[in-house]
């Protein structure tokens, strides 16, 4: 199995950012969450004014099998359609990545349709499609193995490709709200109606169908909470263990990581499964209005710095959060100090 080295948080960066914060001219404390974030990003990056200008988001594109148990209001097909307009840069994410001057990269890690190699994407196909997992395993374990060290690459490629100072992943697959609230039931042991909701769209019926196709899944796979390559192997899907391989590759590269949504987030905890010091490296962007989200937040213990009702994935929310976080690292760069002040 893959090791993973991240460096730890630099706590006397993070020291040297609060007592430099106390010296700006402001009342101490009056500019809230971005002081803490802030002394986040110092213990990051080992810096006490680090940019964080340069934002890029990675979208890993993938299909279940288990949307043949009619777990999505949309059929299969429309992960392809999604990415063909991702590669013609029409989905919310590109216009978001546009309007920030963001870098934007799509990666087609196990979708059954093809990219069309003559726009933007990078085809690192693991299989076509994660497998029916109320049959069998949606993975082999090398498959799931495969799939984070794809996410690795590409992280690598994709920050130094651009120069990073901040990674947000994004996700498109229909189905993944199933395997995210497979996953989640699975590590922590919880019945799937406490993270199980509407997805794309279900109405109440539907939910309901949703969640008892989880529920048998997971008595029949029996995947072990103690164990995440587990988890992946049986419930998971290719783009959720891709980004946490992303994830854990800007980590280790000291970058700060923005996390979206639900997937995103049941991604993140993965990743601190496999990895707990990658804790420290994440800033939680929004809170999604998908169910299960409220229930990933509290396991991965942080607060959401955005809620403004999305739930569309794909890194939208946490891309909207990185001008708060840039913010935050303009606070430190830019402002004055009461020294300052006393010399004009």
């Amino acid at each position: 199995m893959q090791t993973f080295k991240i460096p730890p948080f630099n706590k006397e960066a993070a020291e040297e950012a609060y007592s430099y914060i106390q010296t700006l001219t402001k009342p101490p404390g009056s500019l809230g969450k971005l002081e803490d974030i802030a002394v986040q990003l110092a213990g990051i990056t080992g810096k006490r004014g680090a940019s964080i200008k340069k934002a890029g988001v990675l979208v890993f594109a993938a299909d279940h099998g288990i949307t043949e148990e009619g777990v999505s209001a949309f059929p299969q097909q429309i992960t392809g359609q999604m990415a063909k307009n991702f590669q013609h840069e029409g989905a919310a994410i590109n216009a978001f990545a546009k309007n920030k001057h963001a870098a934007f990269q799509l990666v087609d890690i196990g979708m059954a349709a093809e990219l069309d190699p003559h726009f933007i994407g990078i085809s690192r196909k693991i299989g076509n499609g994660t497998k029916n997992f109320r049959k069998e395993s949606a993975m082999t374990k090398q498959q799931a193995e495969a799939a984070v060290n794809v996410g690795r690459e590409e992280a690598a490629a994709f920050i130094e490709a651009n120069e990073l100072e901040c990674f947000i992943t994004g996700e498109m697959g229909i189905g993944n709200t199933t395997s995210s609230s497979a996953v989640l039931a699975a590590l922590y042991q919880v019945d799937p109606a406490e993270v199980t909701g509407a997805g794309t769209g279900l109405d109440d019926k539907g939910v309901e169908q949703k969640q008892a196709v989880i529920r048998e899944s997971l008595a029949e796979r029996k995947p072990n909470p103690a164990d995440v390559w587990s988890v992946l192997t049986e419930v998971g899907g290719f783009e959720i263990a891709g980004m946490t391989g992303a994830m854990l590759e800007a980590a280790q590269r000291r970058i700060p990581i923005i996390v979206d949504g639900f997937i995103n987030t049941t991604a993140a905890l993965a990743a601190v499964n496999l990895c707990p010091e990658i804790k420290s490296y994440l800033l939680l962007g929004h809170r999604s209005a998908e169910k299960g989200h409220a229930f990933a937040m509290e396991k991965l213990g942080l607060e959401p710095i955005l809620d403004l009702g999305m739930r569309l994935g794909e890194g939208t929310g946490a891309l909207l959060a990185h001008s708060i976080v840039e913010a935050s690292s303009a606070m430190v760069i830019d402002m004055a100090t009461f020294d300052d002040l006393a010399g004009y």
